[in-house]
């Protein structure tokens, strides 16, 4: 199958890309959202990722990630202690997933979203018509332009 490119949105107070680096890889865990869900499923080892910054100023995509082990349950949702906790998920019948993402590389600065929706090529792009969505795909040529773009800054 050929490789796939995906954007993941993280809050850098929460989670940030210097977070990434330090810890070498995480479990994007804590998505909630059934298209989110459906994307991180489709998700295979050796994917890129744009990895963005969300509630940030301004927001936009500080570098890159890879998929480095597939979709699995999220065990938070069977916490009852965790906010990610989802009485309706059970071990027999997982309704959430989540990804293992290893950190490949941080841009010096940010490409911020009002850059992004400037370029005339990437006006098709998900971050800009769907900006709600925090696992979403990404074309090749989208990736490859915002790749460019993050290390011209």
């Amino acid at each position: 199958m050929a490789k796939q490119y995906w954007l993941m949105k993280t809050e850098p107070h929460v989670y940030s890309i210097d977070d990434l680096k330090k810890d070498k890889k995480t479990f994007w865990e804590g998505v909630r959202n059934y298209q989110a869900r459906n994307n991180m499923r489709a998700m295979k080892k050796g994917d890129e990722v744009l990895f963005y910054h969300s509630q940030a100023t301004p927001p936009g995509v500080a570098g890159l990630a890879k998929v480095v082990k597939e979709a699995y349950p999220d065990h938070f949702a069977f916490d009852k202690k965790s906010k990610y906790f989802d009485a309706k998920s059970d071990a027999e019948n997982p309704r959430w997933d989540m990804v293992d993402v290893g950190f490949v590389e941080k841009f010096s600065d940010v490409v911020p979203l009002p850059e992004i929706k400037s370029v005339t090529a990437l006006k098709d792009m998900v971050l800009v018509n769907n900006s709600r969505l925090s696992v979403q795909p990404v074309r090749k040529a989208e990736y490859d332009r915002i790749v460019k773009m993050g290390r011209a800054l």
